[in-house]
């Protein structure tokens, strides 16, 4: 068995579908597969399945059948904005988009919670990454009820009635979308304090990287008991088979990215799309065009300098 066939079989350890039994505890964020790859040869694997995920992506695009909805989790410096980077780097720009989602705004507050997230749905053949998503409303905002007030709501909120209404409603949302043939797929990178500290080290230590440094990754750090008790909770409560989580061990990054581009490889994979051909009216059409064209062959002057 090659490299790549052994990794994505060992993908299956990272894959929740059902929530009952999810300790996010029992995940650890240092894990490399045990495969005996470096780094060097998890750069250099990522370098060749991306090969294959522009031609899967190729189809997914041609056979307008399908969708794929990437939503992307995780702890402030957790690599969500490398991840995007390195994964979907070389594919085709024109089926895939980014969505981030940051602290909703007026408008998007007069709204139900999920108004935003549907209006950014894949359409049939693209491929939609969401930086954040709709779990934000069960993350941050279970961490800081006091945003709720801004919100517009009716009846008590944060109580376990209204926490388990929002599950139910993301459930039942990502269940429309796997019915409407939109693959939806969770990915929770997950790292350790520890690799959090070195990483906000480095944004304030490079030069380069302090841009990225905000004074609240400090201030949201100091809740991270808190924070991994509501990803707890939201990944047990909402973890199906149309619309599984990944828990991504994210200490290492080019891991992380494997684990993340090996998941849509073989999620793509599963469509089994092949190259759509035209209706026999249309292919008459296109070998007659095809005729004309090598006629023309010498027949247009090359227009002089």
């Amino acid at each position: 068995m090659n490299t790549l066939s052994r990794f994505l079989d060992a993908l299956d350890s990272y894959h929740v579908t059902d929530g009952s039994k999810f300790k996010l505890s029992a995940h650890n964020p240092n894990d490399d597969g045990n495969l005996g790859l470096t780094k060097a040869d998890g750069k250099l694997l990522l370098r060749k399945v991306k090969s294959l995920l522009q031609i899967l992506q190729e189809l997914l695009y041609a056979n307008q059948t399908h969708s794929l909805l990437i939503i992307l989790q995780g702890m402030d410096a957790a690599g969500k904005d490398g991840t995007i980077k390195h994964v979907m780097s070389g594919v085709n720009p024109q089926g895939v988009s980014v969505t981030s989602f940051k602290q909703p705004g007026p408008t998007e507050l007069q709204h139900g919670f999920l108004w935003r997230i549907h209006t950014a749905a894949p359409q049939a053949g693209r491929i939609v990454i969401f930086n954040r998503s709709q779990y934000e409303d069960v993350l941050v905002t279970r961490v800081h009820p006091e945003l709720l007030q801004n919100a517009h709501l009716t009846g008590e909120v944060n109580t376990p009635e209204f926490w388990q209404g929002r599950f139910s409603d993301i459930r039942h949302l990502e269940h429309y979308f796997s019915r409407q043939g939109t693959v939806v797929l969770k990915f929770f990178l997950n790292i350790s304090p520890e690799e959090q500290r070195k990483r906000l080290l480095a944004r304030l230590d490079i030069p380069e990287k302090r841009w990225k440094f905000s004074p609240s990754d400090l201030k949201e750090r100091e809740f991270w008991k808190e924070y991994a008790t509501a990803y707890q909770d939201a990944i047990a409560e909402t973890a199906r088979p149309y619309a599984p989580w990944i828990i991504v061990p994210s200490n290492h990054k080019w891991y992380a990215r494997l684990v993340v581009i090996g998941t849509i490889i073989r999620a793509l994979r599963n469509l089994h799309q092949v190259t759509p051909k035209p209706a026999p009216e249309v292919e008459h059409f296109l070998d007659e065009y095809r005729a004309h064209l090598l006629a023309e062959k010498g027949q247009i002057p090359t227009p002089q300098n």
